[in-house]
């Protein structure tokens, strides 16, 4: 890797292919704020603001520049692969794909994440490796399974096309006598200020929690939510958290659930582990967000479960044991087959509506 693909991503990439955040990294001299008008995303019901860096505030420009980026196969070294691929918009910006596929039909070892409400995740990745959306962004571009370009290559794509080249003038101004207005920081940067307006709220649960509506939830569904709250039912929000204003349902912490377990009980992923090195984090992963959960099988961070029913079943038998499982997993059998049919239900309310 080149000092200045070191620098524009502030991170270094270590052997299992992932990105782990470099404090000495300093930003590229082109910046990347934008030049136009800031603009507000009024968050669906059920969502708190939208947090947003002061430093890169949302303009109409730098979102469209984002979206066509988004979509946009130049990022991959090969042009077969965009961020669409396996975060489609039509498959609750997944790709229903136990692993994801990149470049040459490489397939990767983890289920990619939906990007609804990335905006409110913090870390990101399963492991947490990427501080930011910025980062996260960056990550799949130079990953050699997934779009396998470089810094130098994405930035000399990206640069070739006249449309794309005028859209990053309109969002962050022209650039010096001689030099291109494509950065690497910039094309991040304008990806996640498009994920930042990826929302999802004012589901059923949403207009029955927040907007006072009694009728939003089926019976069975309030059923649900009464066992999804209840420690000695489900306790299942201790990590999917519901806040008395709104709810991210997640605590975006870590958990080792035993979930990648193989026939010797050994954990196939170490997950957290290879970020920190902390040997409390073997086997952690991010707790992931539950909303629209229902569009986005199949689950766990290797897409090992297919349906919600499998979810709940699974945490009905209290993960897999292993020496590192999180304090909070416990073998839920007390539950009978009416209640988790009950919280699918409740799950299945979680799907919310898109942000005009």
């Amino acid at each position: 890797m080149t000092r200045r693909a070191f620098l524009v991503l502030g991170a270094v990439f270590i052997a299992n292919g992932c990105w782990r955040p470099n404090p000495k990294a300093t930003r590229v001299e082109l910046g990347a704020k934008p030049v136009g008008a800031p603009i507000t995303v009024t968050p669906p019901l059920g969502l708190p603001p939208v947090p947003v860096p002061a430093d890169r505030p949302l303009t109409k420009e730098v979102v469209a520049l984002g979206e066509k980026l988004y979509f946009s196969p130049l990022l991959s070294v090969d042009r077969t692969v965009s961020c669409a691929t396996c975060h489609d918009p039509s498959k609750g910006f997944t790709d229903r794909q136990p692993v994801s596929t990149g470049v040459k039909g490489k397939k990767g070892n983890r289920n990619a994440p939906t990007v609804i409400n990335a905006a409110y995740a913090a870390p990101l990745f399963w492991d947490g490796r990427a501080a930011t959306l910025e980062a996260q962004a960056a990550g799949p571009i130079v990953n050699p399974v997934e779009m396998a370009h470089s810094v130098e290559g994405v930035e000399k794509a990206v640069d070739s096309d006249p449309a794309l080249r005028a859209m990053f003038v309109a969002a962050y101004g022209d650039p010096p006598p001689g030099q291109s207005p494509v950065t690497m920081e910039r094309i991040t940067a304008a990806i996640a200020a498009f994920e930042r307006t990826v929302l999802r709220g004012n589901s059923p649960f949403d207009r029955y929690q927040y907007g006072g509506d009694r009728k939003a939830l089926s019976p069975a569904a309030i059923r649900g939510l009464a066992i999804f709250r209840d420690a000695k039912k489900g306790n299942c929000a201790v990590c999917h958290t519901i806040e008395e204003k709104y709810a991210l349902f997640t605590d975006n912490k870590f958990h080792n659930l035993g979930v990648g377990m193989n026939t010797e009980g050994e954990l196939t992923d170490l997950g957290r582990f290879l970020v920190t090195n902390q040997d409390t984090d073997t086997g952690a992963f991010r707790t992931p967000s539950l909303r629209n959960v229902a569009e986005t099988a199949p689950y766990m961070h290797d897409g090992s479960l297919k349906t919600l029913k499998d979810v709940v079943d699974f945490y009905v038998g209290g993960g897999n044991a292993n020496k590192h499982l999180d304090k909070e997993i416990k073998p839920l059998t007390h539950l009978t087959q009416q209640e988790r049919a009950d919280l699918v239900a409740f799950l299945e309310s979680l799907t919310g509506e898109a942000t005009p």
